[in-house]
């Protein structure tokens, strides 16, 4: 089946015998791409039979579907003409695990963070309207999303507005880690619809088939039904906001879905079809661990254990050093937005169960709620990756900074992160963050020095940001680990030809770069020195020589630590005494250490310096592996030198 599939108009033509095969052969194609590259696995095998069902009833790219987040969108891409590209999903060239409108005109709007669907859905069918079209437009979400503000705020505009939208709740109760809260319970009552609306579309069918008196008994009915309703399913919320409610139904039963999805087109209102799927369905090991699958590394398919033994990261040194201080601390708390895996919570939650909490998918709330607690004089912690605290930058200012509240605010997946591309890169938070008044940012060079500020940030009392990349460590030993002093960088290295000033993981690229550069620079003075033949001294005078000739090129090396404040002292001595300056840093060119860097040499008025900056360009940059960028866009170790060199 799956290699008659070339386009959405394939599909329509299959038999639903036919396409539950197909759906088996993509699960396969699915599992088989993923294994090998990587990627959003269970909630891409919960959505198979439902991505077939809408190209089933829809005309894709007439009628529009935004994917929220959009990691769910693999079996969409292999339908509409991306089938053989898969196999180059999330690598460097190819095509991106997220929805992409310069990809394909299938992939009608970009996303990537959650909650955005129904707004951007909204707004389309809005469009539509005022142009006088006649598409669909539908916005798949999943239940975990429903626990972000924008995507309420959403629901509420549309229920209230009358437009024409369907919008499809894929309720697998998971989001990334299990889902937490009312809405979750809200919608636990509402699977207990489904007995309900098979009995009222049957009597219904059978009402209206009475002459006479039929449709008139089914109005009678339709009022008690609502009385009923309350009883059965306490606080319709959909259908009180303005929605049609239709379902729940069986997310795998392409018969049923595609029926209600062809009632839900002729439906002139706002819709919400509830669909109940399985995370994960059809691989038994991530139908048993959803959490682990939902996004992978390769792995083996038999055992499902990763190919690449996974090594101690930052998240879990972050994780073990906090609950070594809540030990010690019954004031520190933690705070999640469901992602307490992902940012190295799970023991903490064990150990702390009343000190723990994970508010779901809503920075927003867990940022503001920090600020709450911190008043009244707790120290939380909310460990956020640092693409989804772009999510809370309001709530950063108003609520923390503004009051200069002690927050910890841990900046996971900071720096480039790789395959899943430009929604996910962690490249903007030090120059959004060192916009706000009142906050210490800082960036650990090694696992040792982000339990360190975690030490200083708990004692400190203000709101201190600690950013660290995804992974774990460069294999490095750093001559020295001087003590955490506020907004004192570390001389690492010294020298007097060259100052190179790195931050955070950079550092011990700045290392690395400095010894090779001495090396080389050394070599090349040595070549040039006269042999014995061209000078009057003996050859071991002359080796003597150029051996001292070779050490007068040395490198400063700094760790800058505090981005803000900045140690304005110890840049600007080693700055003057050599001349010659280079940053490095894994985030955006602007605003961040490069740019505090030349506002301290024009605010100081230091003159003829040279500099030179490493870091990100004022662009989003696209899916690969963390090595593939670095060469691409200059930032590793070869480039560097060879910039310098010239």
């Amino acid at each position: 089946m799956l290699e008659k599939i070339n386009s959405p108009e394939d599909v329509k033509k299959l038999s639903i015998d036919e396409q539950k095969k197909l759906a088996e052969e993509i699960r396969k194609y699915i599992l088989e791409v993923v294994s090998e590259n990587g990627g959003h696995l269970a909630s891409n095998l919960g959505v198979v039979e439902l991505t077939i069902a809408l190209h089933s009833v829809f005309d894709v790219p007439k009628d529009k579907i935004v994917w929220d987040v959009g990691h769910q969108s693999y079996t969409h891409k292999i339908i509409t003409g991306r089938k053989e590209e898969l196999k180059t999903l999330r690598k460097l060239g190819g095509i991106a695990g997220f929805p992409k409108t310069n990809e394909s005109e299938s992939d009608c709007f970009n996303t990537g963070h959650s909650g955005t669907s129904i707004s951007a859905a909204l707004g389309m069918a809005r469009a539509r309207d005022i142009e006088g079209k006649d598409n669909s437009v539908i916005a798949v979400i999943g239940d975990g999303a429903l626990t972000g503000g924008i995507a309420l705020e959403a629901l509420n505009d549309a229920g209230y507005s009358n437009t024409q939208l369907t919008v499809i709740l894929n309720d697998n109760e998971m989001s990334i880690s299990k889902n937490i809260g009312g809405l979750n319970m809200f919608l636990s009552k509402l699977r207990t619809k489904k007995a309900y609306t098979t009995t009222n579309i049957s009597v219904k069918k059978f009402l209206y088939k009475v002459p006479v008196i039929g449709k008139p008994i089914v109005k009678i009915v339709q009022k008690v039904k609502r009385s009923i309703k309350q009883l059965i399913i306490p606080k319709m919320f959909f259908e009180d906001i303005g929605f049609k409610y239709l379902g729940p139904v069986d997310g795998h039963d392409l018969e049923k879905l595609e029926s209600l999805l062809r009632v839900s087109k002729q439906i002139k209102e706002p819709v919400l079809i509830h669909v109940l799927t399985k995370k994960g369905k059809g691989y038994e090991i991530a139908e048993q661990n959803p959490d682990k699958f939902h996004a992978t590394s390769p792995f083996d398919i038999e055992t499902g254990k990763p190919k690449k033994p996974k090594s101690k990261d930052y998240s879990k040194v972050f994780g073990e050093k906090l609950v070594s201080l809540a030990k010690e601390n019954p004031k520190i708390v933690a705070i999640t937005a469901s992602m307490k895996d992902g940012t190295g919570l799970t023991e903490f939650a064990k150990e702390f169960p009343k000190r723990f909490f994970d508010v779901g998918i809503a920075e927003q709330h867990a940022v503001c709620l920090a600020a709450g607690m911190a008043k009244e004089g707790l120290i939380p912690v909310v460990p956020i990756y640092s693409t989804f605290y772009q999510r809370a930058f309001d709530q950063v200012i108003h609520d923390i900074a503004l009051q200069n509240l002690p927050v910890i605010m841990c900046v996971d997946r900071a720096g480039i992160v790789g395959a899943d591309g430009e929604t996910h890169q962690g490249t903007l938070d030090m120059a959004f963050f060192r916009l706000v008044p009142n906050l210490t940012i800082m960036a650990p060079k090694n696992f040792k020095e982000l339990e360190d500020m975690l030490d200083f940030a708990v004692g400190y009392g203000k709101p201190v940001v600690i950013r660290y990349p995804r992974g774990g460590e460069d294999a490095i030993q750093f001559p020295k680990e001087d003590k955490i002093t506020l907004g004192k960088a570390e001389i690492l290295k010294e020298g007097k030809d060259l100052t190179i000033i790195a931050i955070g993981k950079t550092v011990a690229r700045a290392m690395k770069v400095a010894e090779k550069l001495e090396k080389q620079m050394s070599e090349k003075t040595d070549a040039k020195q006269p042999g014995r033949s061209e000078t009057s001294g003996t050859f071991e005078e002359n080796q003597q020589a150029n051996k001292k000739i070779g050490e007068k090129y040395s490198v400063e090396v700094i760790n800058a630590r505090f981005l803000k404040p900045l140690d304005k002292e110890t840049i600007k001595k080693s700055i003057e005494k050599t001349k010659n300056v280079i940053t490095i840093e894994d985030g955006t060119i602007i605003n961040g250490l490069a740019t505090a860097i030349k506002e301290l040499i024009v605010d100081e008025k230091l003159e003829d310096i040279n500099v030179k900056s490493y870091a990100y360009p004022d662009k989003f940059i696209q899916h690969g592996t963390v090595e593939e960028l670095e060469r691409l866009y200059k930032q590793d170790e070869d480039s560097i030198i060879s910039a310098v060199e010239k």
